[in-house]
């Protein structure tokens, strides 16, 4: 029967190898609350553990995947940076409530599974998830001969984490003249690829190994800078009682979609478009694409990744936190003005 599996395209034995390489790298991941390894029917965790320092612990999840990132991966033949990318990615979207992300679950897809890949793309996740203390509890490695075309890949991750019931962040605390500051993002992050890819190989007629010089690196590496994790300097501002009362996360959408997502009705963001210094991919593929600006602001990140919506006076003390990660970059980028709830770039 297993021969006859894999001539029909799914190889239980080649699951079996993946298991193998990958095991010691999701292990690397778990701390003492997790009860279980590796094949099991489902990830044992001891959330009493993570609960007790909290009064009314409220659960957070999110679920989302890296889009047609994997396509230039796959020219690339480099996996590592889009495991790590899923990661911080569905941390980014919990930290946007308050919260701190504890387990993730990843979905693998492939037409053919290649445990060279696999072993790629899982040390990627484990890696992200020990720089932020999460813990790799589980997943699923699917080999859909059919479904897939050959050579294609898909990868999701879903996120449990927690915060406290009435630190929770939702926006509804924004205010006239609070001040906008961003986080400097890498690149594009996990977002726009679609339209990234369509100006880069199809109108620039350009391959991932072309090396640009108003980008000073390969096509292919600016594409594929990992997607920042924002997780450890924000939360030690929310640990040290800093009022943060929004934060947007740039994904999809850019500026236009993500940041009145946390704005009530009669607010808008006002951004200064001169405030932060513009990564050099941007302008080059507005250039290509002869792009209006507006558009670019709603597909892209613009080079900042991540948005704190907070009174003037708690600029200082955010930035008194992030001389302890040097990293990170932070610009005050704008304001909260009176108007319908929108951005309006400045």
């Amino acid at each position: 029967m297993n021969d006859l599996y894999s001539e029909a395209g799914v190889n239980i034995d080649v699951g079996n190898e993946v298991v193998r390489r990958i095991k010691a790298d999701v292990a690397s991941t778990h701390g003492n609350a997790v009860l279980t390894g590796i094949g099991s029917f489902g990830g044992l965790y001891d959330i009493g553990k993570v609960l007790k320092p909290y009064k009314n612990p409220v659960l957070v999840q999110s679920i989302d995947g890296v889009g047609t990132k994997l396509s230039v991966a796959q020219l690339m033949n480099k996996y590592d940076s889009v495991g790590e990318d899923i990661v911080n990615h569905c941390c980014n979207d919990l930290l946007s409530m308050g919260a701190k992300s504890f387990t993730f679950l990843d979905y693998v897809a492939h037409d053919k599974l290649d445990p060279n890949i696999m072993e790629s793309i899982v040390s990627g996740m484990s890696k992200a998830c020990r720089e932020n203390n999460v813990s790799l509890i589980g997943g699923e490695t699917a080999e859909m001969p059919g479904t897939y075309m050959k050579g294609e890949h898909d990868i999701a991750g879903c996120i449990t984490g927690v915060v406290e019931k009435d630190k929770i962040i939702t926006g509804e605390k924004i205010k006239e003249n609070d001040i906008i500051l961003g986080f400097s993002s890498s690149g594009l992050h996990t977002n726009g690829f679609s339209l990234a890819r369509k100006l880069f190989f199809e109108i620039a007629g350009y391959n991932v190994n072309l090396k640009i010089n108003e980008l000073k690196e390969t096509v292919g590496e600016a594409l594929l800078k990992i997607h920042v994790n924002y997780s450890l300097p924000v939360l030690e501002m929310l640990n040290q009682g800093i009022n943060i009362r929004g934060i947007a996360h740039i994904t999809g959408g850019g500026f236009i979609e993500n940041i009145p997502r946390v704005l009530s009705e009669n607010l808008a963001a006002e951004i200064k478009k001169d405030s932060w210094p513009m990564l050099p991919i941007f302008p080059f593929m507005q250039k290509i694409g002869n792009i209006p600006e507006q558009d670019m602001y709603r597909t892209f990140n613009m080079g900042i990744g991540l948005v704190l919506i907070v009174p003037k006076e708690e600029k200082n003390k955010i930035e008194k936190v992030l001389m302890s990660y040097p990293k990170f970059k932070i610009y005050e980028i704008g304001k909260i003005i009176k108007s319908n709830k929108r951005v309006v770039l400045i």
